[in-house]
């Protein structure tokens, strides 16, 4: 049987998500505020300083742009109103609090999960998805969709665009599922701690 997680563990993880939620949220204003607005003739105003872009609600949505850094990889601004990769893109605003709504409850329950798991294997993937979740739901408030930048292809065949908080969520979820398919088994066992 696994001994339970320490206090001071516990503790530490709404820190560290909002650590991570804080590390998303300034690579989205740096590439929206430093780089594109500074590159587009049709944004308006000048740009901003982080902590007033991160509480400011109702923000402008840059138009879509690209600036290839290297043969594979482009910054782009993509504004992504559906779910991940742009699954179920919507243009009504109905859609955007439904995946508000849908996100946040899921960020609960996977929270709840987190404070009540005795497992670090299990802890540490609850993290990232719940901070990946929350900072997509922050720019769902701010701009109606989320904020994408990084597009990675090889010649006209890319991956869809995404930000850090889709890759903590991606990350998160490959980690629970290989701790769910292998580890778990071994836990309930007794040999992984």
């Amino acid at each position: 049987m696994t001994k339970p997680l320490s206090p001071g563990l516990k503790l530490a993880f709404p820190v560290i998500i909002t650590l991570l939620i804080l590390i998303d949220q300034v690579t989205k204003w740096w590439v929206i505020e430093r780089y594109f607005r500074l590159r587009s003739f049709e944004a308006t105003g000048e740009s901003i300083d982080f902590l007033p872009w991160l509480f400011s609600l109702r923000m402008e949505k840059l138009p879509s742009m690209r600036a290839e850094m290297t043969p594979w990889f482009d910054l782009v601004m993509a504004w992504n109103k559906g779910v991940s990769f742009s699954m179920f893109t919507s243009e009504s605003t109905y859609v955007a609090y439904i995946l508000i709504g849908v996100a946040l409850t899921l960020s609960l329950v996977f929270f709840y999960w987190l404070m009540t798991t005795n497992s670090k294997m299990t802890a540490f993937p609850l993290v990232l998805i719940v901070a990946g979740a929350l900072s997509n739901v922050w720019d769902r408030v701010r701009f109606g969709a989320v904020a994408d930048f990084l597009y990675f292809h090889v010649g006209s065949y890319g991956w869809p665009a995404f930000n850090l908080a889709d890759s903590c969520i991606v990350a998160g979820v490959a980690l629970l599922a290989y701790d769910g398919l292998f580890l778990e088994p071994k836990r309930k066992k007794g040999y992984v701690p």
